[in-house]
């Protein structure tokens, strides 16, 4: 079965925001990283569109988002 897919927004010290699309696995390992985050320690994020990396001294906040939503109808 594949990992369920979540949005997390990561936001910056000046307030740039990222928004994508990433497998809950992921955004659990990025939590866990911010909860021991060096100054200087980074992370690589794998997202539905390509790879980030997260500078973690740099992060003001991350919000999970509880499911993807969409807009229409759904079979």
């Amino acid at each position: 079965m594949a990992d369920e897919q979540v949005r997390v927004e990561v936001a910056f010290d000046g307030g740039q925001v990222l928004s994508v699309l990433v497998a809950a696995g992921a955004a659990d390992e990025l939590e866990r990283a911010l909860g021991g985050a060096a100054a200087g320690g980074a992370f690589a994020l794998e997202a539905e569109d390509g790879r980030y990396t997260v500078a973690l001294g740099k992060v003001v906040y991350v919000k999970r988002f509880t499911r993807e939503s969409h807009v229409g109808f759904t079979p």
